[in-house]
């Protein structure tokens, strides 16, 4: 089960290479991220991620990213 606190962390601090898209099994995104990480451009995407799951209500993160683990 994914946590939305340590994926808003990996956002914050190691967004601009795209872990939390791998932490959260989004593989792709996770690659995309880390072919243009020296744009600075996915660090800003990673940044309003931030937010965007520190303001998420956990029922939303759980059914968004938990669903096939039968949170």
């Amino acid at each position: 089960m994914k946590s939305k606190f340590t994926t808003a962390m990996f956002a914050l601090f190691l967004g601009g290479l795209g872990i939390h898209r791998f932490y959260l099994g989004q593989n792709g995104k996770g690659i995309f991220y880390l072919i243009f990480f020296w744009t600075f451009i996915p660090a800003l995407i990673a940044l309003f991620d931030f937010f965007v799951f520190i303001f998420m209500s956990e029922d939303r993160f759980n059914y968004k990213y938990n669903l096939k683990t039968g949170f």
